[in-house]
């Protein structure tokens, strides 16, 4: 049963975000219905495959359907049969795209959050695979599709729907909003003979819903616990930063928001399951760090956002002066709290977490090569109608492929094993986009047809093909793989990568990247060295490295230490 101060908790959020709005009968109305479907699941629910965290702890990014194979066979029932064949040793966890029934934006445009899309499969597939292997699962709680039933409901004054969706009068001051994309904010519709304007921060399609009805809040927390009772054990918070809109406001970071996050993860925690909650937000680096809470009261984790741009742009300009700041500054997480590191995921490049590293010559420079490598820019509005790039729409393997110092690309393979090195070593939890292990290119195809430039980057595998091309080891994609999965290998032997454990920056100038882990015993230590240029770098070091060892080759060390071009070393005092 729900404990006493779980339900005063409770209680007290609710009062918190809503007293304002609601009578106190009708908030406890909705209080005692959140006590029952809690005590409910925990007498009767299912309970998920809990995830404990250690070095051994990483996440794959994938979805549903990121394999086909031509047949009538559902894609989530392609891809365990893969995944137990090529990636179970190496993930402790399979992030899942948004795999219900939607109309766009790739899954993000949810018509029915209780369903599962019948070409990915159904939840009995969700459910066998969380036997074996953790699931995260995106709640996409900011918004939902223009043609779903909710909408619809929502139109006819029907529930479930009835006051679901944020309209507002032309009254509402939107003039310092922060906007995400460059589609228009909102769109004057008529609800039951009056004009309305409906709010849509991500896109036409995509309509944002209104948590200042409590009646929205208590549906998501009904939809986490089924969820739950189909075996996913992490949410992921989509866009969860824009969920609170006020007049003459941001409309993105409110204090509703930050209070609605610590009463799922009270809710969270009240639950037998004990799930995880991961808040996405693209955000310049202050404003993601504040979703842990101030009392680290909200997200268990949050994204990394500002590592996969400030990694790229190092690597591209053979220049560690803005990820060492940056490194310098980041906090250390406490157990319990963890970033999320990645270098590449369903979405672009995000170039708001930069904001306060990378100045306007920096950006353009940067932007300027990834066009030249296949890139496109995705941009956002700002204040002034004038508009500001969001993010780079690029694979990770073509913004590696070459650089203004190395302009026939000799070194690409070099600089994409070295930042998913990096990325691996850093303080937090590893996570690695399906296609990134296999060096996926650009799908110019299909962003051809779609013209939606996200559509570069989210490639979907034959996988007879895949499998064909791993078995032969010349191959591009086998050569990935096998390079890629032995970093994880290795990860998962040692504790100095518990997502945890201590992390220390270490300036040894522009076109070195060092940083130290110290396991949480202090029994061991590694050193990450990677050289950011394209030629040797050589410099001394102290004496007590004679004694330490590389982890990616075990040669031992000399005092005289030389990094081949883009070279990574992982070197630890542990035998």
């Amino acid at each position: 049963m729900l404990s006493q101060l779980s339900k005063k908790n409770i209680k007290k959020k609710i009062s918190s975000i809503y007293s304002l709005y609601y009578s106190k009968k009708n908030l406890d109305i909705c209080v005692e219905e959140i006590f029952r479907v809690i005590n409910t699941f925990n007498k009767f629910g299912k309970k998920g495959k809990k995830l404990r965290i250690s070095e051994k702890t990483s996440v794959l990014i994938c979805y549903g359907d990121s394999l086909l194979d031509g047949n009538k066979e559902k894609t989530i029932r392609i891809f365990r049969k893969f995944y137990k064949k090529k990636l179970d040793h190496f993930f402790e966890a399979i992030h899942f795209l948004p795999f219900y029934p939607s109309s766009s934006d790739s899954g993000f445009a949810v018509k029915d959050h209780y369903q599962v899309d019948k070409k990915l499969g159904d939840w009995s597939d969700i459910s066998r695979l969380s036997k074996t292997t953790t699931i995260m699962a995106d709640l996409v709680i900011n918004h939902a599709s223009s043609k779903g039933l909710w909408f619809k409901n929502f139109l006819a004054n029907k529930s479930p729907g009835k006051d679901y969706f944020l309209a507002v009068s032309k009254e509402f001051n939107t003039s310092k909003v922060i906007r995400p994309r460059e589609n228009k904010l909102l769109k004057k519709i008529s609800i039951f003979k009056k004009n309305n304007l409906i709010w849509r921060t991500f896109s036409d399609d995509q309509i944002d819903l209104d948590f200042r009805n409590p009646k929205v809040l208590l549906r998501f927390i009904k939809i986490m616990i089924n969820l739950l009772n189909h075996g996913v054990t992490i949410f992921r918070l989509d866009a969860i930063a824009y969920l609170w809109k006020k007049s003459g406001s941001k409309c993105i970071n409110l204090k509703e928001t930050h209070e609605i996050i610590r009463l799922l993860r009270i809710v969270c925690d009240s639950l037998k399951s004990k799930p995880i909650i991961i808040t996405e937000t693209n955000l310049p680096e202050n404003e993601n760090l504040s979703y842990f809470g101030i009392k680290n009261d909200e997200s268990h984790w949050i994204y990394n956002f500002s590592l996969p741009p400030l990694l790229v742009h190092s690597f591209l300009f053979e220049d560690s002066t803005y990820l060492n700041k940056w490194s310098k500054n980041l906090p250390q997480t406490k157990i319990g709290n963890s970033y999320l590191n990645f270098i590449a995921s369903h979405d672009g490049i995000g170039m708001r977490p930069v904001e306060g590293y990378l100045n306007k010559k920096n950006l353009s420079k940067f932007f300027k090569r990834i066009k030249k490598n296949g890139g496109q820019l995705s941009f956002r509005k700002v204040q002034n109608s004038s508009k500001k790039v969001y993010e780079a729409n690029i694979t990770l393997f073509d913004a590696f492929q070459k650089t203004d110092y190395d302009k026939r690309g000799k070194y690409f393979l070099e600089r994409y094993i070295s930042a998913h090195a990096i990325m691996i070593a850093f303080e937090g939890i590893p996570a690695i986009y399906f296609n990134s292990i296999f060096g996926t290119s650009n799908d110019e195809y299909k962003y051809i047809i779609s013209g939606n430039k996200r559509d570069l980057n989210r490639y979907k595998w034959n996988k007879k093909r895949l499998e064909s091309l791993l078995k032969d080891k010349n191959s591009k994609q086998s050569t990935f793989y096998r390079k890629i999965t032995r970093l994880i290998s290795i990860k998962k032997k040692n504790k100095a990568f518990h997502p945890n454990a201590k992390r220390e920056n270490l300036n040894m100038g522009k076109k070195i990247f060092c940083f130290k882990r110290t396991s949480l015993d202090k029994r061991q230590i590694i050193y990450n060295f990677t050289n950011l240029s394209s030629k040797f770098q050589e410099f001394d070091l102290n004496k007590k490295f004679i004694k330490y060892k590389n982890l990616l080759d075990k040669s031992k060390i000399n005092r005289k230490f030389k990094l081949k071009p883009f070279e990574t070393v992982w070197l630890t005092n542990y035998k």
